[in-house]
């Protein structure tokens, strides 16, 4: 019989955390636990498909995986922004598998927010 070793997930490349990392209804009871957790890489490829107009391909090198890694996390990532939205819940962005990048990596530049490279001159 053989065992096989599961792949070691590959630490997907964020630029910068979120400034922010709780939104919701404002008139919403405290503590209620109606919460949905995004993760941090989530985030970042919402962040760069719908804010920095990045393709899924461009995406997935920024953030240093496989575009059909990038689907699935952005497809994630959306059905809990629907689920905030549509639902009245807090939405809190928060975990994952991910590293900080440094500036420097292959496929950093356009959209990186860590070094002031993104689209906004303000970020």
């Amino acid at each position: 019989m053989k065992l096989f070793m599961a792949r070691p997930r590959k630490r997907r490349r964020v630029c910068r955390l979120p400034e922010n990392r709780k939104f919701g209804p404002l008139d919403a009871p405290a503590g209620g636990g109606n919460c949905v957790i995004m993760t941090v890489d989530e985030y970042e490829a919402i962040r760069l498909i719908d804010s920095e107009g990045f393709t899924q391909e461009e995406c997935a090198e920024q953030m240093n995986i496989a575009r059909s890694t990038v689907q699935g996390i952005y497809t994630e990532a959306r059905k809990k922004l629907a689920e905030s939205l549509v639902g009245g819940k807090e939405l809190r962005i928060e975990g994952g598998e991910y590293g900080l990048c440094d500036g420097q990596g292959p496929g950093c530049g356009r959209g990186c927010r860590r070094h002031g490279r993104g689209r906004r001159s303000a970020d």
